[in-house]
């Protein structure tokens, strides 16, 4: 993914995490039309402590803007590194979900399509 920005809250971004968000994104372009230029990825890491309880918690945001539908996840977890990992699991989830509705929708009506030819062709 071409257009990634990274901000961090609360916590110095460093280039390991910057690295391994990156290449967790990345990793999703699977899902993504390549044709498609509009493509922008904003994440957010955090480092924030929950009320009564002991401890940090690190928060990681991703919000992916194509040209069809925008894709957001948030997850907070104990260890930064596995929250990005649940927010790309979490965002890959949708996007699966989207394209194959996509594609579902397109079966549906090429075989809407193919049944009405059929009759055309019966009819003669």
């Amino acid at each position: 993914m071409k257009n990634v920005r990274i901000k961090a809250n609360n916590i110095e971004l460093t280039k390991a995490i910057e690295d391994y968000f990156k290449s967790k994104i990345d990793s999703l372009d699977k899902f993504i039309d390549s044709s498609d230029e509009s493509i922008e990825c904003n994440a957010r890491v955090s480092k924030t402590t929950r009320h009564r309880q002991s401890g940090d918690f690190f928060k990681a945001e991703v919000s992916i803007h194509t040209a069809g539908k925008i894709f957001g996840a948030v997850s907070e977890k104990d260890n930064l590194y596995a929250a990005i990992d649940d927010v790309r699991e979490s965002i890959m989830r949708k996007m699966t979900s989207y394209k194959d509705k996509k594609q579902t929708l397109f079966k549906r009506g090429a075989s809407k399509m193919k049944n009405l030819l059929k009759g055309f062709k019966n009819d003669k």
